[in-house]
């Protein structure tokens, strides 16, 4: 049930979110906005007010609005035309169409300030949780529950600054400072090429000791306003981090197993909810930056296609021809469902355990 309810409520925020940027960008440029759906047809409740028809469907998988004369084949009437959407300049056209994926990273900005103040910033520490028989740090002596301060005497409190200063030097041996309990004594490691699995799963070879990170996060606490800075700063990291992985996935750079679809969804909703509420809101921040991003690839059908057509636009001084339109969305419509048909097949490859 808290699976169920936890999916539910992040698909419904991520959303309503989304939607919400198209329809106040719409309402605040004079555009007739018909309909505001969450969810696909067939619809479960709906109420009208003013011009509006607010909708409440079925399937949660998505949500959209209607402009008046969205769709270049509707017949809009004479005195409506000033509010017909098509009819507004391209600037405007333009604006209401990124709002979508604007209001995810405004979300995602939203969510990452509140986690961070009220938790502080996570970090993993420099505790070692555990060694690799026979790696160089095993015969260094080091242990489970230890934790390196300093590296050739650069002080070290976060695991991603160890990193740092282990690769730094290759395979040049490391003058390492280790507190274990009360006591603090000196190492001396030179690190081996190992392989290891980069952030997007695939496996490279880079100089190692051999000790594995914490599994738990540490955290600082900051006031409100540095928790806005490091909000803004995950959120752009995480934006070049998902277009980093895109480009690997379209290259085979990144195994395709990493892919999730919405059984994925649901697992990891599920664990950050009975994790607490911080948790859940911090994974709905990342799955909103996700969101953005594939919203903003250039693919006919996703805001990204509708916004590459109105540049075309821009540079021609005319638009894209309906028939042109027409057959790009049919093969992004296709490009779609394929990539849906493979997430799911991921999905169940790794329900089924196959996909370790």
């Amino acid at each position: 049930m808290i699976t169920i309810l936890a999916t539910v409520t992040v698909l419904g925020v991520l959303i309503f979110f989304h939607e919400l940027g198209h329809f106040l960008l719409a309402k605040i440029l004079g555009v007739r906005v018909e309909a505001f759906s969450l969810g696909f047809p067939p619809k479960l409740f709906s109420k009208k007010i003013g011009d509006t028809d607010y909708r409440l469907s079925v399937i949660p998988l998505g949500g959209y609005v209607k402009m008046l004369g969205e769709n270049p084949k509707d017949e809009v009437p004479p005195e409506l035309l000033p509010l017909s959407f098509l009819h507004r300049p391209l600037w405007q056209r333009f604006l209401i169409v990124a709002a979508g994926p604007a209001f995810n990273l405004l979300f995602a900005i939203l969510a990452f300030w509140i986690v961070f103040s009220l938790t502080g910033l996570p970090y993993l520490t420099t505790e070692i949780s555990g060694v690799k028989e026979g790696s160089p740090a095993a015969r260094a002596g080091l242990l489970k529950g230890d934790r390196i301060t300093s590296v050739n005497g650069h002080p070290v409190n976060r695991w991603e600054e160890l990193t740092f200063r282990v690769r730094e030097g290759g395979r040049k041996p490391l003058t390492i400072w280790v507190k274990r309990g009360e006591k603090t004594f000196e190492a001396i490691v030179a690190p081996e090429m190992m392989e290891t699995t980069d952030i997007f799963g695939a496996t490279v070879s880079a100089p190692l000791i051999g000790v594995v990170a914490p599994d738990n996060f540490a955290t600082e606490p900051v006031g409100v306003f540095r928790a806005m800075q490091e909000a803004a700063g995950a959120s752009y990291r995480l934006s070049v981090l998902t277009l980093q992985s895109l480009y690997k996935l379209v290259t085979r750079e990144m195994p395709l197993k990493n892919l999730g679809g919405p059984v994925l969804i649901a697992q990891v909703a599920g664990k950050q909810a009975e994790m607490g509420l911080t948790n859940l809101v911090h994974f709905m921040a990342v799955l909103s930056v996700n969101l953005a991003m594939l919203n903003l690839l250039p693919v006919p059908i996703l805001d990204g296609g509708h916004l590459f057509f109105f540049l075309l636009e821009a540079v021609r001084r005319k638009p894209v021809k309906l028939k042109h339109r027409e057959m790009a969305q049919a093969v992004g419509l296709m490009m779609l469902l394929a990539l849906m048909l493979l997430v799911f097949y991921q999905d169940l490859l790794r329900l089924l355990g196959h996909n370790q």
